[in-house]
């Protein structure tokens, strides 16, 4: 594997029932095959259920699931964030995901891709941006929306009308893969933590 080559953790936050997001990852995860430089995790938060009430002595469920879920960021050298819009915000598992977590975001890009109704998400992203400022992340401009995604896909999980949403997906993997390589570079030379 060449050193060029980055590791991108796509989050698939949304662990309601009939969840829309896998198929908006599994999506998004296929448009990442037409760039060799990106290596994807999929990292579903079903598969982290964090308490949210936070304490300095988890119990040992607590602490072993932290520890499977901080190692699975540690390695990432960049993030996809894919979360759905919940009364104007995104979900609580990514919240508690995120409270638990600090120095695993710390100088390393984090993109997104919202999905919902009228706002497609966009307010989620929104409020994440802030977040993940405090993380230490760099986030990154360019997104892809899915505005009512539940008509915008069929059965099989494939966009009817792709054109759109690939192109952005292009520029948003463009982007995390220029700044990913860009932060790896800069701390091989000096390290952001001490």
């Amino acid at each position: 594997m060449s050193n060029d080559r980055i590791r991108v953790a796509v989050i698939l936050s949304s662990v309601r029932k009939g969840r829309f997001g896998p198929t908006i990852a599994n999506w998004l995860i296929g448009t990442a095959d037409q760039h060799d430089d990106i290596e994807v995790d999929l990292v579903d938060m079903a598969d982290f259920p964090l308490p949210t009430a936070l304490t300095d002595e988890p119990t040992p469920e607590v602490a072993e699931l932290l520890g499977a879920f901080s190692s699975r960021l540690h390695r990432a050298d960049g993030f996809v964030v894919v979360t759905p819009e919940y009364n104007h915000s995104f979900p609580a598992s990514l919240k508690a995901a995120l409270d638990w977590t600090q120095h695993e975001w710390h100088a390393k890009p984090v993109g997104f891709v919202g999905y919902g109704g009228l706002a497609g998400g966009l307010r989620s992203i929104q409020q994440l941006r802030h977040i993940f400022n405090e993380l230490h992340a760099v986030t990154v401009r360019d997104t892809v929306s899915f505005h009512g995604p539940w008509e915008q896909f069929n059965a099989d999980g494939k966009l009817m009308d792709p054109v759109h949403a690939e192109n952005a997906a292009k520029v948003l993997w463009d982007r995390l893969s220029w700044w990913a390589l860009a932060t790896k570079e800069a701390k091989a030379r000096r390290p952001y933590d001490n």
